[in-house]
């Protein structure tokens, strides 16, 4: 298993909130999100329809984190419920899992998006918006307790593991971490739907499939080794 690249320095507002957290973790889940709601940590909120934090049982074996909500996800306030989620859930169900036992989540929760005409295009979030967000993300992480955290394309890999990992040679690779006993990477869908040929498209959704099959053995396997 690789030992994770240094990660991102946490501010002392996340760190207090955490330490605070471990005292009986005395919020949960959904009194998170409630105060995710009226997030100010940096100017995003401006342009968002409004929060949009993670779905999912507070029990999950798997989470997923991906870059941030799309133009569908602001509106509708929920993750992965755009033509990328769409083709996340079609690469969960060709990989055995169950979307129950997954917690589905985003390292920023504000649409980050540029006008073009009436369309409001995606824009990648910058280092400072995605370590605004990290309080968030540390306290779904917290409360969740997934068995194994995949994070879905760069940003995501970048929040959790540092700057240093890549999709292409990092993926489906285990990574030492204190988030969760297995911590791994792997190619976001938009990227998929992004790829213009439609051969291609099909290889990088087996990829996934194939990458997302891992970690549920991974997971199976934790669980039986944990049966006494």
């Amino acid at each position: 298993m690789l030992a994770a690249r240094a990660s991102p320095r946490m501010d002392g507002t996340v760190m207090v909130a955490l330490k605070k957290g471990k005292k009986g973790s005395a919020r949960s889940l959904a009194a998170v999100r409630r105060e995710a709601e009226g997030c100010r940590r940096c100017p995003l909120w401006k342009h968002a329809t409004q929060t949009v934090f993670g779905a999912g049982s507070s029990r999950a074996p798997i989470m997923l984190v991906g870059e941030q909500p799309g133009d569908a996800e602001d509106r509708a306030g929920e993750p992965f419920v755009g033509p990328a989620g769409q083709l996340l859930r079609r690469a969960l169900s060709e990989a055995g899992i169950d979307l129950a036992s997954v917690y589905l989540t985003n390292a920023v929760k504000h649409f980050k998006w540029t006008p073009r005409g009436k369309r409001r295009l995606h824009e990648r979030p910058n280092h400072e918006e995605v370590m605004a967000c990290r309080l968030w993300l540390d306290l779904e992480i917290e409360r969740v307790r997934p068995t194994a955290i995949v994070a879905l394309g760069a940003t995501a890999a970048g929040a959790l593991l540092g700057a240093g990992v890549r999709i292409g040679r990092d993926r489906r690779k285990k990574f030492t971490s204190p988030l969760a006993p297995f911590v791994t990477l792997t190619a976001h869908p938009s990227s998929i739907l992004r790829t213009p040929d439609s051969a291609a498209r099909a290889r990088a959704l087996r990829q996934l499939v194939d990458d997302l099959r891992h970690v549920a053995a991974w997971v199976h396997g934790s669980k039986h080794d944990a049966q006494p």
